[in-house]
């Protein structure tokens, strides 16, 4: 089977500071910006083992990519939990590791670990938070190293810091053979 593409970011056209019920079901388009959706993320992982990639390229052109042999989403009334390992880098350096065990968050949703604040609030995303983040791919479209605030962007600090948002980051995820 081919890879599947679950989260894409590219050029900003698509607003992803969504509520819940959009991270649920999903929304954008697979051509260019898009979420397929919590619910379907996990049906797609909840047999079988599934290796998920993540493609990421900076506004200067560099491209690196972070692999992980393991991955897979629980179910709704777990909070979408999140379980990921094996990681191989390829430059990218190893964001999700800080992510691995935390539940799905949204502005509407607070499932993270920090009891002092709300994380999607916080950086303006959705995603498995714990106090708050090392990557927020679906974060505030921003270009480069903008000056704007730190921690919103489309962020893997592992590879670019708190600072730099991302041009592109494609998570896609397939079974493992």
């Amino acid at each position: 089977m081919a890879e599947q593409v679950f989260q894409k970011r590219v050029d900003g056209s698509v607003n992803f500071y969504r509520p819940w019920d959009q991270y649920r079901m999903g929304f954008g388009n697979a051509a260019g910006e898009y979420w397929l959706g919590l619910e379907n993320i996990h049906h797609l992982t909840r047999h079988g083992n599934h290796e998920l990639l993540v493609n990421m390229e900076d506004f200067e052109g560099n491209k690196v990519f972070a692999r992980y042999s393991s991955f897979d989403v629980g179910a709704e009334r777990y909070g979408y939990t999140l379980r990921v390992s094996g990681f191989t880098n390829g430059g990218a350096g190893d964001a999700l590791a800080h992510h691995n065990g935390m539940k799905f968050s949204t502005f509407d949703r607070d499932q993270d670990i920090d009891s002092s604040r709300n994380c999607a609030k916080k950086v303006l995303g959705a995603f498995w938070y714990k106090a708050c983040h090392y990557t927020n791919p679906n974060g505030v479209y921003r270009w480069g190293a903008d000056g704007t605030p730190s921690y919103v962007g489309v962020v893997w600090y592992q590879w670019k810091g708190w600072n730099y948002s991302l041009k592109t980051i494609i998570m896609m995820i397939r079974p493992v053979q």
